[in-house]
Parts: structure tokens; sequence; C-alpha cells
């Protein structure tokens, strides 16, 4: 099996242990951060969607620019912005940045934070919208001729456009959600289904449970699996530097006055990672889970502990079972993505190159 780097990159400074400080849009910072990631030898980097955030789509485009083949995974939430126009404005991109561009689709795992944007939906509403949503994409997108369309959701007549992807038949789908109601909508349209860092066991159920939604129509499906690896010298050191993490984020959260997290959030993702972190602080080799517990599971919280040969071996443990993806970003952001690319992913490409070599 293939495998496939994803960094991620921000508009400024940001993690749980660095909180935002001067402008919220720095160029030279996007620039800087996504050429890290071109050298270090990433395959894409994702731009996130927030709901306070800067815009998603103009921070792509400036990365874009700043480097020449560094695929950017543009994160969406179907709701905001008309199919018709997202179709048209997606395949721009990919024409202006040569074919770099896919499409890392998020329904919404939280009411509060749907609001926010103005969207009153339920979760599993959010889903069928989504799936409405993804099927006009790619009809607009592969369309000869004008498009009618009356859903749920939405309704249009003679919709066209004159820009195509310049990727065919149409842009990379990357997928999220756990819930059955996500899990359902990944099997009709998923490209890549993506995972936060679960202990192994819970991995393997997963793709085997996405796997089986996407064979119901006839489709096949890869996936991508999140983490934040933490690496040092010795093991030792990685461990000293993982509590160090841990304990700047118990402080920020103090400085700015956080509540604690919730006990039960409402994303099914997050409650499994919360309930992974209750059975055991480390999982399998190296897996820790202290930061998701400390921080309520929020976003891809669980970190890979160890030395860059420890971590690679707990990659490759992931890939074994089927992950062909791995989207990773560390607590320093752009000091991380550095170290990654010296150290972390030349070993795992060559781990992986060796297996593929004598099978």
């Amino acid at each position: 099996m293939s495998i496939e780097f994803i960094g991620m990159i921000q508009a400024r400074r940001l993690s749980e242990i660095h909180p935002p400080s001067g402008p919220s849009v720095q160029p030279d910072y996007i620039r800087d951060f996504a050429r890290a990631h071109e050298a270090g030898g990433f395959d894409r980097v994702l731009v996130g969607y927030w709901s306070d955030g800067p815009d998603g789509f103009l921070v792509a485009s400036h990365a874009a620019a700043s480097t020449e083949r560094l695929g950017i995974l543009l994160a969406h939430r179907p709701g905001f912005v008309a199919p018709t126009l997202a179709a048209r404005k997606f395949a721009t991109f990919d024409q202006l940045t040569g074919g770099r561009a896919a499409i890392h689709v998020i329904s919404g795992g939280d009411d509060a934070d749907q609001r926010r944007d103005g969207d009153y939906l339920g979760h599993d509403e959010r889903y069928a919208r989504t799936d409405e949503y993804v099927e006009i994409l790619r009809k607009i997108w592969t369309a000869r001729a004008p498009v009618t369309h009356e859903g749920t959701y939405y309704r249009f007549a003679n919709a066209a456009s004159e820009v195509t992807p310049l990727q065919q038949p149409y842009l990379p789908i990357y997928f999220g959600g756990s819930s059955d109601a996500a899990v359902a909508v990944a099997g009709r349209h998923a490209d890549v289904y993506a995972l936060w860092g679960e202990p192994l066991a819970f991995t393997r159920d997963t793709v085997a449970k996405v796997r089986r939604a996407a064979a119901l129509h006839g489709r096949s499906i890869r996936f991508s699996l999140s983490t934040r690896p933490i690496l040092g010298r010795t093991e030792a050191e990685a461990w000293d530097r993982a509590h160090a993490i841990l304990d700047r984020i118990h402080a920020v959260r103090r400085e700015q006055g956080l509540p604690p997290p919730a006990a039960t959030p409402q994303a099914v993702q997050s409650q499994r990672l919360l309930q992974a972190a209750s059975n055991a602080e480390v999982h399998d080799r190296c897996l820790w889970m202290a930061i998701a517990a400390a921080t309520g599971a929020r976003a891809n919280t669980t970190a890979l502990v160890g030395t860059p040969d420890q971590v690679a071996d707990a990659l490759l443990d992931y890939h074994a079972i089927g992950i062909t993806t791995f989207l990773i970003r560390g607590f320093d952001p752009l000091e991380d993505a550095i170290q990654y690319g010296n150290e972390l992913l030349p070993r795992v490409r060559a781990r992986v190159a060796a297996l593929q070599a004598v099978a």
C-alpha cells in the first residue's frame, strides 16, 4: 500500500500551548509554514475550518502560491456556500494550483459551533445535507449539460459551470465523522475516510465498519489517521517533552479561564477518544491519551511519543491494518513540521518501501 503524509497549516502560530497573538492573518507565517511542509516531503497540508477563523479558501490560495508541488486539503462545511458555487470555487482552485486541490468534508459535530455560522440543523440532518451536497458537487464537476436538481436541502435549475477540475473526473473527497450517519454517507462518497488517533483495536474496527459501508455501494475506500507525534532523541527525552506539553496546556487553560472540558462531548469521535483515555493513558506502543483527556478531545489530540524510530514503528502498525494516510501536526507547529520532515517521514517511507520490496 502507498503512503501519504498530510500536515496542517494555520494563518498564525497557534496551538494548545501557544495562545493566539498578533494579527489573525500573518502572510509570511503562512508562506513559511507551507514551504516547510513542502521541503519536508509532505504530500499535502490541511487548511482547517473554524467558525471564527480566517477564510480557508484565501489561506489555501496563499499557501499554494507560495509552493510548487504541495497539495492542499481544504476543510469545507456543507451548508454555508451553495453547492453550485462551491463546485466552481473548488474547480477554479484546482485549475490555478495545477491539480493540487482536495476537499475535507466536515458536516459538523457540535451544534453550538454550527450555530455561530447560522446552521440550526440537527446532527443527523447535517449528514443528510452533506450526502446531497457532495452528490451535487460531483454532478456539476462532471456534467456536460446544465443540471437541474430538486432535493431536500437544495433546489436549482439549469446550473452549469464553464470551469471543471483539472483532476478528472473530480477532486479527491476526504471525509470525517464517526457516527452511524457519518459512516453511511462516507460509504457513498468518501475517497479517504479520516479518523483521529485511536488505539489499534478501535481503528481496526472502524476500518472494517467503513469498508462494509462502502461495499454496499460497490466502492473501495482509503483511510487516514490523525495524530500528534512528540519526538525525542531518547524515549525518556520524548516523555519529558510530552509531560512538559501537558503541563503547559493546563497552564494555558488556567490563564485563559477555560472551564473544565465537557464530560460527554457531542461529537462521536471525541466520545471515542475519551473512552479510550478512560481505559488507559498509554495504548499499544506509545499512543498517549492524556492530552485528549485534558482538552475534552475536541480535536486531533492524541500523541505518539518516542524516538523517531519508535514513532515510525507505531505508524507502521497502523499501516498494517489499512491506514495509508497520516495527518500529523505538532504542538510547536512550524518547528515540529520541520522535525517531522527531517526525522520521521523518511523513516516511515523507508520502512514501507522495505516491506513492499519483500511482499
